[in-house]
């Protein structure tokens, strides 16, 4: 059984975010205790397993992802990361759907090498700034929204990009303030940049202190700043350590992430499922 390592949203080896690929054969997936046995032994923010599914149906592939520590309901960018290996390895083409928790998801390939992702946006509703939050962030939030069932983080939204950037938050004390994670977020300093709105996201709850891109988050971010910025289709940049850019189309109740992946390990598991 092969194992690729993808930096997705990213065209460069090194950045983005890492995420573990296992295809499996039409069997299904093994139990779930050796699912996160891997994921756990990898250490990445989320490894992917997808098997094939019978023609006809409404869906190609099953994916299921997994942290260190848990299964989690949606991933962007182990998602992008699976796509990008079906696709350079001949194992499908044009759009591929997926049957996950959170329904059907698609990804599309286009001639440049990025792929697309069409994935459910997130409901916002404001919230009440959480009692203790500023003091585990390290900043003062501007607004506080809670996204939904699937991701189950909040978005906060800070003064600047600098005091994003600037965040060293407390992670034991933000696993008390959300199901999943925080996202923090503003405006870009100048539209010079090459992105409109920056990020950063914290997960100590499902064991990733911060992820270095997280796709999902943006399907919050970007009903959330199209909002304010009275355009459809932006792009984000998640300014963690590694960086990476993510493309998003607000589509009503769907939104569109699109990203670049590159292969950067092609291993061999070495224990049975």
């Amino acid at each position: 059984m092969r194992i690729r390592i993808v930096d997705a949203f990213t065209d460069r080896p090194f950045t983005g975010n890492p995420a573990g690929v296992l295809l499996l054969g039409p069997d299904g997936f093994p139990g779930d205790s050796r699912l996160q046995q891997i994921a756990a032994e990898l250490n990445l923010s989320e490894t992917a397993f997808a098997h094939p599914l019978p023609a006809g149906g409404a869906a190609d592939w099953a994916l299921r992802w997994f942290t260190p520590a848990t299964e989690v309901d949606m991933c962007g960018h182990a998602t992008l990361a699976t796509a990008h290996v079906l696709h350079t390895t001949g194992a499908a083409s044009g759009t591929v759907r997926f049957a996950a928790r959170c329904g059907i998801l698609t990804s599309t390939a286009h001639p440049d090498g990025s792929l697309t992702l069409d994935f459910p946006t997130a409901p916002l509703t404001p919230e009440a700034t959480p009692e203790g939050l500023a003091a585990a962030l390290g900043a003062e939030p501007v607004s506080v929204h809670d996204t939904g069932p699937y991701t189950g983080d909040l978005l906060v939204e800070l003064a600047d990009e600098a005091a994003v950037r600037g965040l060293a938050p407390d992670f034991a004390a933000l696993t008390a303030h959300s199901r999943r994670g925080v996202i923090a977020t503003a405006a870009a300093t100048g539209p010079a940049r090459g992105y409109d709105f920056v990020s950063r996201g914290f997960f100590p709850a499902v064991g990733i202190d911060e992820d270095p891109v997280t796709g999902s988050a943006h399907t919050a971010l970007a009903p959330f700043w199209s909002a304010r910025l009275g355009r459809d289709d932006l792009t984000g940049l998640q300014a963690s350590a590694r960086s990476g850019l993510v493309r998003t189309s607000l589509r009503g109740d769907r939104t569109l992430l699109t990203g670049d992946a590159v292969t950067v390990l092609d291993g061999e598991l070495l224990v049975t499922l």
